[in-house]
């Protein structure tokens, strides 16, 4: 019986196509659906003891033993919080104290107390067979405060004239005076440009770097950028630039787009994120302004990098503290903004442990990894969600509820959507949502806590915890798409001929294989 057999041979094939067939072919990852972590390489992980020379952990103005093996050896660590990227500060060779790695003595060396050129490599492959790409710190504004170019008589056209920054609203004294007394780079010296350019096209070739964060892009002119920018793209396919236009006007920020580096860290709006997440019962009405406004200046907003803090400030935890709050609770509602909002998440080493300290260098604190789990782990299931639900990073951003604390919002990308539930306040809230904000006859399902919310009387009732969050997956009360019922009927279709057949001819005594 030949039909037979056929037919129950298809019948694996048309199960898969029925869970299969509703679900787009997974895309092509893009810079928008990363998640990145940025590390301060000497305070993350002492991997190599072997470089641990001049090496002080009581003085946090000394090195304090990090490396390039110890965070290798941390990258499972990341790749398991869902972390898709990781941002280094400058690696290049220092001078002495420059921990930080800003103080650049050799452009084309790894700074010693951090490792080999090949240990870097070895970070970088094995970032890579983790699926995790690497972003590295790039200076071209100065060198450090003691480089001999400085006082070098051939070298003297590679710099501007020493004199510090007095008027920081005159544009032609941040690109050309010298920043913190360190030796400023003339870009329009042929011989500068060129050496600078190099040195950026080499590291992509040398070590397969994925992209750069551009230190003090305000105080390079924006015709070198420009350059910049194609030259390095000429090199690999998709290198991101990721910008720091330190100002608070984003109309300055967004300026410099057009030089082709492709994302900024958003300082504009971390200044709202701060000032929300701080403490309870702040609106969310200008984090929800700020996208509007990025969509208005920017012309690829999706490429900016949301954070809560960096190197050169306090941290989160500090300002949280400052205002006697819990700093579990106020992290977690801050990151599940920066993890379901447009943008890219980017998280400061040490945030999923709720690190504290003030400014500099209080602020570069060795890491701990004995910390709390707890905000760990919330982290883990943002990432996870925002790797598995495409329009946490693609999609549409509607504003369903905005009230003194209370939010409610959802992305949507190709049929998929999202609501998630921000509950920035001291008491719990109700919600309720109409046909106006989702279709009827729908269920949202918690991808949080699994609870479910069904639509009544045409009504979608969200009820949230004081300072608690909700991620819901919408979708039909069934579960069942159309594509899916309909293959299931044929299946069942096919199953009851194929019985009815073998009864026929079990009763004719035929034989039926």
């Amino acid at each position: 019986m030949r039909k037979t057999q056929v037919l129950l041979i298809l019948i694996p094939f048309l199960l898969f196509y029925a869970f299969s067939v509703s679900a787009d072919a997974k895309e092509e990852r893009k810079w928008q659906d990363e998640s990145i972590y940025f590390i301060m390489v000497d305070r993350f992980n002492n991997g190599d003891k072997t470089n641990d020379f001049k090496v002080n952990t009581e003085d946090l103005k000394e090195y304090n033993g990090g490396d390039f093996k110890g965070i290798t050896d941390k990258l499972d660590y990341l790749k398991e919080m869902g972390f898709t990227a990781i941002w280094l500060t400058p690696v290049f060779d220092n001078e002495d104290k420059g921990y930080h790695g800003y103080w650049i003595s050799d452009f084309y060396n790894t700074e010693e107390h951090f490792g080999t050129m090949e240990e870097f490599k070895t970070l970088v492959e094995e970032a890579h067979k983790r699926d995790m790409k690497v972003i590295l710190d790039f200076v071209v504004n100065h060198v450090g405060p003691n480089h001999p170019w400085a006082n070098d008589v051939e070298k003297k056209d590679w710099f501007h004239e020493k004199q510090p920054i007095v008027n920081w609203a005159n544009q032609e004294e941040v690109e050309n005076n010298w920043l913190y007394d360190l030796p400023d780079f003339d870009q329009e010296n042929p011989e500068t440009r060129k050496y600078l350019l190099d040195a950026a096209k080499w590291w992509i070739e040398e070590t397969d770097v994925d992209g750069y964060r551009l230190d003090t892009v305000k105080h390079v002119p924006k015709d070198f950028w420009t350059e910049f920018a194609k030259e390095v793209k000429s090199v690999k396919d998709d290198f991101y630039l990721l910008g720091e236009v330190w100002h608070d006007d984003l109309r300055v920020v967004a300026s410099y787009e057009k030089t082709g580096i492709d994302g900024f860290v958003d300082f504009p709006q971390n200044q709202h994120l701060r000032t929300t997440f701080a403490k309870p019962n702040q609106s969310l009405g200008w984090l929800f302004t700020s996208w509007e406004r990025n969509k208005a200046f920017y012309s690829r907003p999706e490429l900016l990098g949301n954070f809560m803090d960096n190197h050169d400030m306090n941290r989160f935890t500090r300002d949280i503290l400052i205002n006697k709050q819990d700093p579990i609770s106020r992290w977690k509602l801050a990151l599940t903004y920066l993890y379901t909002a447009p943008g890219i998440p980017i998280i400061y080493y040490g945030s999923e442990i709720a690190l504290d300290g003030a400014e500099d260098p209080g602020n570069r604190r060795l890491m701990e990894f004995d910390g709390d789990k707890e905000l760990i782990n919330h982290i883990s299931k943002l990432g996870a969600l925002r790797q598995k639900y495409p329009s946490l990073s693609r999609g549409d951003l509607e504003v369903l509820h905005e009230e003194s604390g209370m939010a409610v919002y959802k992305r949507s990308y190709k049929g998929e959507t999202l609501v998630v539930a921000i509950n920035n306040t001291t008491k719990a809230q109700t919600v309720s949502l109409d046909k106006n904000d989702l279709p009827l006859n729908m269920e949202l399902t918690s991808l949080l806590t699994e609870e479910r919310v069904k639509e009544s009387n045409g009504k979608y009732s969200l009820s949230i915890d004081s300072e608690q969050v909700e991620i819901f997956n919408v979708s039909e009360k069934t579960g069942w798409t159309l594509p899916i019922s309909v293959t299931i009927a044929l299946i069942v279709s096919i199953l009851l001929g194929i019985i009815i057949l073998i009864l026929r001819r079990i009763k004719k005594g035929t034989k039926t294989f």
